[in-house]
């Protein structure tokens, strides 16, 4: 499928859908919990309903009816092994992966997309260590075997965060106690935070000492009768960079302004490329501002790497994006497609090997771009036509659908979008 957008930018309002990275995490531990649970959530994305159709086949029960999701309690499944449709989700693999173990059920992941390229290292390494055996064929990932409790859990912070929150869901479940010990620096930090919140939220309790989690075995999940998914602010990225290209700028409402979310640093990231952020209640507005290159450290903030890019080849003079290696191990090789993007519509960008110096200039050309099946590709295309001159085709637009499938939809009422 493919999409053209006028070379304009766009103003207006948005209502943005739920949180992606927090529904993962209270569906995970509303599934787990003793008792059922309402999910009140804005919009189901494909790696939404990777993580649901798992849980299901993992016995759970879940429901969806218009904004909710009806979770009732884990069933046992019995001897039969699994099998577990996770698509291209990498966070409902690396979350189920080590509950699954700490469950003591017999799984098989069917991986879609580039997710069976994506590493598994050093997770699997602490699973085997403790009791587990994990079966690599093609697209497929057995996993069998009771995983055991200890005191010698270990992972690096500059991975995954998946693989940290995957552990702290599953150790909680087992017979007896862990430690789980975080190496070095903790990359994308606030994502292990919400986690945290989740199992707050479900009664799990843990203690932090510097970076050593102490996990009490035996725990039982217990979520509350209700919760709300609060907004996307990975999502609403999209639209905030896109007020600060033109236009009489854009107002993003459903945002949570204390959300642990870690893309919420997109507002301190506009304010530094020198547009003009407001805030209001549960709404963001961005308007457009003399923007200029800035430095940016895509360590904590990976996802928001594409579309503030966008931004950056619009600003004035060089943007410097470093500790960006882990980019190249998303839905595509985020560092090569988003400076093929930024080339391609008439930008100025260098490939290094862990980050990009963009070269801004006042405005880009237009072109068809390729999504190369990357969501966040194709929605920072559509940004840049705002900063475009001619019209700019999105190849592949479809599949926006894995994050935010009504992100045509909510692009196309905006003034000067004309879809």
């Amino acid at each position: 499928m493919n999409i053209t957008l006028p070379g304009s930018p766009i103003s207006g309002a948005v209502t943005i859908p739920a949180s992606k990275s927090q529904a993962h995490r209270l569906l995970l531990c509303a599934a787990l919990s003793d008792t059922p649970t309402t999910l009140f959530c804005d919009g189901l994305s494909r790696d939404i309903q990777a993580t649901m159709d798992c849980l299901c086949a993992m016995g759970a029960d879940i429901t969806t009816k218009d904004r909710c999701i009806h979770i009732s309690s884990r069933q046992p499944v019995g001897e039969t092994l699994c099998q577990l449709p996770c698509g291209e989700s990498g966070s409902t693999l690396r979350f189920l992966l080590p509950v699954a173990a700490a469950l003591g059920i017999s799984v098989r992941f069917l991986m879609e997309g580039r997710l069976p390229q994506r590493p598994f290292a050093p997770l699997d390494a602490q699973l085997t260590a403790h009791g587990i055996s994990l079966h690599r064929n093609g697209a497929a990932l057995t996993c069998e075997g009771q995983l055991q409790p200890g005191n010698d859990y270990l992972l690096p912070g500059n991975v995954s965060s998946q693989y940290i929150s995957g552990l702290l869901f599953a150790l909680p479940l087992l017979d007896g106690d862990s430690t789980l010990t975080i190496t070095g620096t903790l990359e994308s930090a606030a994502y292990v935070a919400m986690t945290e919140d989740a199992l707050r939220t479900a009664g799990i309790r843990f203690t932090k000492v510097g970076q050593t989690y102490h996990i009490p075995g035996a725990q039982t999940y217990h979520t509350p009768a209700q919760l709300q998914v609060e907004g996307d602010w990975s999502n609403a990225a999209f639209f905030l960079c896109a007020g600060a290209l033109g236009g009489q700028g854009v107002s993003v409402s459903g945002l949570n302004l204390c959300s642990s979310q870690g893309d919420r640093a997109i507002l301190d990231i506009l304010q530094r490329f020198g547009a003009a952020v407001t805030c209001a209640g549960d709404t963001v507005t961005v308007c457009p501002g003399a923007l200029r290159g800035i430095t940016i450290d895509a360590a904590p903030i990976p996802d928001l790497i594409p579309t503030v890019s966008v931004v950056a080849a619009l600003a004035q003079g060089d943007t410097y994006i470093k500790n960006a290696t882990r980019l190249r191990l998303k839905e595509s090789d985020r560092l090569y497609t988003t400076a093929q993007l930024l080339r391609t519509l008439g930008g100025s960008v260098e490939e290094l090997a862990d980050g990009l110096i963009i070269h801004g200039q006042p405005a880009l050309i237009g072109g068809i771009v390729d999504a190369c099946d990357d969501h966040r590709i194709a929605m920072a295309a559509a940004v840049a036509a705002c900063g475009c001159r001619e019209s700019v085709t999105v190849s592949g637009s479809h599949c926006v659908e894995k994050s935010y499938p009504r992100f045509w939809d909510d692009y196309s009422p905006l003034k000067g979008a004309c879809l």
